[in-house]
């Protein structure tokens, strides 16, 4: 559901125009002069400061409905955001940085920053965490998208549903093609 300034849903009453949540990610990142990948600390100032930006999380990496539609579709229509006056496109999941990049590698979405979550920390400060033991997977993030303005959370867009061992995965909110028309209704204010 489209969460809207002043809505009060039961699980994100005064979510809006909060700060995200301050944390040290651990990332890999690939050093071109060896050819190794080593280990960065960035932090949630060094993604999200002085720069507006859509963040999307989800379930995990390499699952269907994330890598078939959510990824690709966020890619495609990366020059619309950009036009629209987005900085960034991150994808965060509650996966380890290995997994994160070699997903983001399968992907080839070259525009989408992937930022690993490995330990949920993030996603337990956006509230968002969810446990998917029906399925396999344990701890991970409920599906949502936002847009941050230097940290600030702008809105928020979230599935409906939110709840432990959710037998559905609902996808809708949080589709790019939501994103990109709140964007456009706040661009021709």
């Amino acid at each position: 559901m489209l969460i809207r300034v002043g809505y009060a849903h039961p699980f994100f009453e005064g979510y809006i125009m909060k700060n995200v949540p301050q944390v040290t990610f651990k990332t890999r990142v690939k050093n071109p002069e060896t050819d190794n990948f080593d280990w960065q600390y960035p932090t949630t100032d060094d993604y999200f400061a002085e720069k507006r930006v859509i963040a999307f999380s989800l379930p995990g990496a390499f699952t269907p409905t994330c890598s078939n539609f959510q990824v690709p579709g966020y890619q495609a229509m990366y020059g619309d955001f950009k036009a629209l006056g987005i900085d960034e496109v991150y994808c965060i999941a509650c996966n380890d940085a290995f997994v994160m990049n070699a997903w983001a590698k399968e992907q080839r979405a070259a525009d989408i920053k992937f930022i690993p979550d490995g330990s949920c920390e993030f996603t337990a400060g956006m509230e968002m965490v969810v446990a998917k033991d029906n399925l396999g997977f344990g701890v991970r993030s409920w599906r949502y998208a936002m847009i941050v303005n230097d940290g600030v959370i702008e809105k928020m867009f979230i599935e409906p549903g939110k709840s432990d061992d959710c037998e559905t995965d609902p996808y809708g909110e949080t589709s790019p093609e939501t994103v990109r028309e709140y964007l456009r209704e706040v661009a021709s204010n």
